[in-house]
């Protein structure tokens, strides 16, 4: 099954290379010069997902929950970088999702199985981040909670 196309032609290093020596500049619709603007355009991305993806503005709420109760409970300096990281990460795997998805709909937006695996492996990705957080969380809030509620 698998690809069936031959080897490009050229040395191992030609082939690892190719990519980059492709210039961006000559297939992009607009690249910003100014790190102020791609900052801008960062955020309004950020503001796009938390108005238009429900799971973000859960993941906004369940991460304030999750950041207050570390402070209430006063987790340590690691476990706190930890917390940060994961919700980090369900964070970033979800707008990958969501990129992957508009990327998608865009170069195909008739049903096409392989548009289906695209959006399919893209969620599965913010599921395994989502379960990997859910976890860790357990696994540091859990026993100052326990402790809490047993005393």
């Amino acid at each position: 099954m698998g690809n069936t196309n031959p080897p490009k032609p050229g040395t191992l290093w030609q082939r690892l290379t190719s990519t980059a020596r492709i210039d961006p500049e000559q297939y992009s619709y607009k690249i910003s010069r100014n790190r102020w603007v791609s900052l801008g355009y960062a955020l309004a991305g950020w503001l796009y997902m938390l108005r238009w993806q429900k799971n973000t503005r859960l993941q906004a709420v369940a991460s304030a929950i999750v950041f207050g109760l570390a402070l209430a409970l006063q987790v340590s300096f690691t476990e706190m970088a930890v917390l940060i990281l994961t919700i980090s990460m369900v964070w970033m795997a979800e707008f990958i999702n969501a990129a992957v998805e508009a990327v998608v709909n865009l170069a195909s937006p008739d049903f096409h199985p392989m548009a289906k695996v695209a959006k399919d492996v893209a969620a599965a990705a913010v599921l395994l981040s989502a379960v990997t957080s859910v976890l860790i969380g357990l696994l540091i809030l859990g026993p100052p909670l326990l402790k809490l509620v047993s005393s």
